[in-house]
C-alpha cells in the first residue's frame, strides 16, 4: 500500500471517531490536560498548548488496520513507590491517572491506546491481543513540532554520541533524531519544556527514534528493525513526554516510574561508586601491569572503591595475566571491574577480548569465572544500535550479570530506557558525547563547555550517563574548561559508576581539599534539584546524599559572570560548614574556601564552574 493511501485511511479512521463528544483527561493535579482531537491528541500544561500528537496508530501484518475509535475508559489511579540502588533519587514516588482508548481495526480486533497522565508528563503505549506470528509493520505516533520552536535534538547514531545544538527548524539534511529530544514548547517567564523519550524496553521490542522525513514539522516515532514474530499479547514500550519547567524536567523520574519493577530479588550487593579509569590518559587498554598498578594505587590514595581493568587484558605483557591484576586490586582493598567487547558492533580491528559473551553457554562460563576470581563488575562495549536483537542481547547480559552478582556498565551503547530500575546492577550507560572525545578529534575543545551545560537538560535526565568526567590535565586534544568546571561535572552528571578520566599523577597533584572531595564523592543521590540553568548557557544542580548537599555549577559560555545562589538557603536548610571550590584568577588553578554561610552569589570565569559541599549543623 502506498504511504499516501495508508495515511489517508488512518486519518479517515480517526475522523470517524469525531462523532464522539470531545472530552478532556487530566493529571492528578489537573495541570496537564489531554484532549482528543480530530486526528490524535493535544496536550496542555497550565493552560498552554504544549504537545500536538498529530497522529496515533500501530499495525502488524494482521492487526491495527483502518482503526475506528470505540470508547475511552478511566481514570484509574496508578501509584509508583519504589527504591533505586542509584540515580537522581533513591526513593521514587509518582502517581498518574490512567485512561484507555479503545479502537477496533477492520477485522473488529481491539487495539488499546493506554495513556498515563502524571503531574510531570505523560506516558502512553499500544496494546494488542490475539497475535499469531505477525510482524510489526509500523507505528504512526507522530508529534507536530512547529517551525520556529526552540529545540535541542541530536542526530541519531548507534552509539548516541553527538551534540544537542539549538535549532528552531526541522529543516535539515538529517531526518533521523535520537531520544531524548528537548523542546521549549512555551517561551517566556513561565516557560514550559517537553522532553521526548521512551521507556520499558523488553523482549520482543526494538527501540525507536524520531523521523521527520515526510514533513519538517512532523516527527514520527519509528521503531528500529524487529525480527521476532509477535504472538499472543504484546505492547509497545512506553512513549514518554516529560513536561514542565526545566526544574521539573531535571528532577523527573518518569522514565523509571513506568519501567518494569526490579527483576533482581535481592540487589543489596549493588554498590554505586567512583572508578579509577585508565583509558582517557593512555588512549589504550589495560595490558600493562605497571600501569594497572598505578591506577589501583590511585584508587587507594583517593579512597575510591573501584578500578576498571580496560580492554586488551587478555593480552597482558611480561608474563602477567588478568588474574594477577585482579588479585593485586583485591589485595589493596579495591574492587576490580573488567572490560569486554560485545562483539556485535565494532568487531573487525576492535580491541579484545571478543566473542566471550555472545553464546549463552560462553556467557555463563565467562561470567561465572568473573564471579569466582572476585571481579566486581563488567563494562561491555561496542553495541550496534536500537534493533530488537540488540535489545534482547542487552537483556540477556543484564540477567546473566545479575545472576553472578556483577555490576554492569554498557558502553558504546544506546541510551538507558528504564533498565536501571528493572535491572539495578546496570549502574551506568555511555550513550553520550563525553570526555573520551578529547582523545579522538579537536572538535570537542571549543564546544565542550556549552555541550556540558546542555547534557543536564537532555541526556542525563533519562538515566545514568558515563561521561567519564573530571580531567585537570590534557589528553590528545586539550580542554579549555577550568579546574572547578571539571570538578563540578562529577556532581552535575549522575552515574552509578563515575569513571574519573584523568591520570593518577594529575589527581594526586591537586590540593588536598580536592583529593578529599573525590574520596568522599557519592555516586548515588537521595534528592536532585535544579537551582538554575538553560541549555548551553549554564547549569547549577543541587544533589543531596544523606544530610549533605553538593551544589555544582558550570558556565557554558565564554564570558565571565556571576551566578545567583539566593535560593539555596531555603533548599538546603541549616548550614554547618561549606567547602567551596571556586575559579581562581589564573588558568587551571583553584580558589578554595571554608565558610559557615552560603554565598549569595558566585563569580565564575568563562567556561568556569564551582562546587559547594554543604554540611549540616
Amino acid at each position: 500500500m502506498k504511504r499516501s493511501t495508508l495515511l489517508a485511511l488512518v486519518l479517515l479512521a480517526l475522523a470517524c471517531g469525531s462523532a464522539f463528544a470531545a472530552k478532556t483527561f487530566t493529571s492528578p493535579n489537573k495541570q496537564l490536560i489531554l484532549q482528543r482531537t480530530e486526528h490524535g491528541f493535544a496536550l496542555r500544561c497550565g493552560g498552554h498548548a504544549v504537545v500536538d500528537i498529530a497522529q496515533v496508530g500501530i499495525s502488524t501484518t494482521a492487526h491495527g488496520h483502518d482503526l475506528v475509535f470505540q470508547k475511552a475508559k478511566g481514570p484509574r489511579r496508578i501509584k509508583a513507590d519504589y527504591q533505586m540502588r542509584a540515580g537522581k533519587r533513591l526513593h521514587c514516588t509518582n502517581e498518574a491517572n490512567e485512561y484507555t482508548f479503545v479502537y477496533n481495526d477492520a477485522k473488529g480486533q481491539p487495539v488499546r491506546l493506554v495513556f498515563r497522565l502524571y503531574n510531570d508528563g505523560v506516558a502512553f503505549r499500544y496494546e494488542l491481543e490475539g497475535l499469531d506470528a505477525e510482524r510489526l509493520t509500523g507505528e504512526r505516533t507522530t508529534y507536530r513540532i512547529a517551525e520556529g520552536t526552540r529545540r535541542w535534538f541530536m542526530p541519531w547514531s548507534d552509539g548516541y554520541e553527538g551534540f544537542y545544538p539549538l535549532a528552531t527548524t526541522g529543516r535539515d539534511r538529517n531526518h533521523r533524531w535520537a531520544f531524548p529530544a528537548l523542546v521549549e514548547a512555551v517561551s517566556g517567564q513561565d516557560a514550559v519544556f517537553a522532553l521526548f523519550t521512551e521507556a520499558d524496553i523488553d523482549r520482543r521490542h526494538s527501540a525507536a527514534s524520531l523521523w521527520n522525513d515526510q514533513a519538517d514539522d512532523l516527527y514520527n516515532v519509528r521503531p528500529d528493525q524487529n525480527e521476532v514474530p509477535l504472538s499472543g499479547s504484546w505492547h509497545t514500550p512506553w512513549r514518554v513526554i516529560i513536561v514542565g519547567s526545566l526544574a521539573s524536567v531535571v528532577a523527573s523520574t518518569l522514565v523509571t516510574d513506568v519501567a518494569s519493577p526490579s527483576r533482581v530479588d535481592d540487589a543489596s550487593w549493588v554498590q554505586p561508586g567512583v572508578v579509577s579509569w585508565v583509558y582517557w590518559a593512555h588512549n589504550h587498554g589495560s595490558n600493562d601491569m605497571t600501569i594497572i598498578r598505578q591506577y589501583v594505587d590511585m584508587a587507594v590514595s583517593l579512597h575510591l572503591p573501584y578500578v576498571l581493568i580496560d580492554a586488551e587484558w587478555d593480552q597482558m605483557k611480561d608474563g602477567y595475566t588478568v588474574e594477577d591484576a585482579v588479585a593485586y586490586a583485591k589485595a589493596k582493598g579495591i574492587k576490580p571491574m573488567i572490560w569486554y567487547n560485545s562483539s556485535v558492533g565494532w568487531v573487525n580491528g576492535a580491541p579484545t577480548p571478543k566473542y566471550r559473551l555472545n553464546k549463552p553457554e560462553d556467557r555463563e562460563r565467562e561470567l561465572a569465572w568473573c564471579e569466582r576470581i572476585g571481579v566486581a563488575g563488567v563494562k561491555i562495549d561496542f553495541f550496534s544500535g536500537d534493533n530488537q536483537p540488540n535489545m534482547d542481547y542487552c537483556i540477556d547480559l543484564l540477567e546473566a550479570t545479575a545472576r553472578h552478582h556483577l555490576l554492569c556498565n554498557f558502553h558504546g551503547a544506546p541510551i538507558p530506557r528504564g533498565w536501571q530500575r528493572t535491572y539495578p546492577n546496570l549502574l551506568s550507560t555511555e550513550g553520550v558525547y563525553g570526555a573520551e572525545w578529547y582523545n579522538n578529534v579537536p572538535t570537542f575543545t571549543a564546544r565542550a563547555a556549552a555541550h556540558n551545560a546542555t547534557l543536564p537538560f537532555t541526556r542525563n535526565v533519562i538515566g545514568p550517563m558515563d561521561y567519564t568526567p573530571c580531567a585537570f590535565s590534557d589528553s590528545q586534544h586539550p580542554h579549555i574548561t577550568t579546574h572547578p568546571h571539571e570538578l563540578a561535572l562529577t556532581v552535575l552528571y549522575e552515574s552509578g559508576l563515575q569513571h574519573l578520566a584523568d591520570r593518577p599523577e594529575s589527581f594526586l597533584a591537586q590540593p588536598q581539599a580536592v583529593q578529599d572531595f573525590l574520596a568522599g564523592l557519592p555516586a548515588a543521590w537521595d534528592d536532585t534539584r535544579l537551582v538554575s540553568g538553560y541549555p548551553a548557557d549554564h547549569a547549577i544542580i543541587a544533589r543531596r546524599s544523606g544530610r549533605t548537599w553538593y551544589v555544582a555549577g558550570i558556565n557554558g559560555t565564554d564570558a565571565e559572570r556571576d551566578f545567583d545562589l539566593s535560593s539555596l538557603p531555603a533548599m538546603v536548610g541549616p548550614v554547618g560548614r561549606v567547602s567551596c571550590f571556586f575559579d581562581a584568577d589564573e588558568d587551571r588553578a583553584w580558589a578554595l574556601q571554608q565558610r559557615h554561610t552560603l554565598p549569595a552569589k558566585v563569580h565564575v570565569r568563562g567556561r568556569g564552574g564551582f562546587v559547594l559541599v554543604v554540611s549540616p549543623v
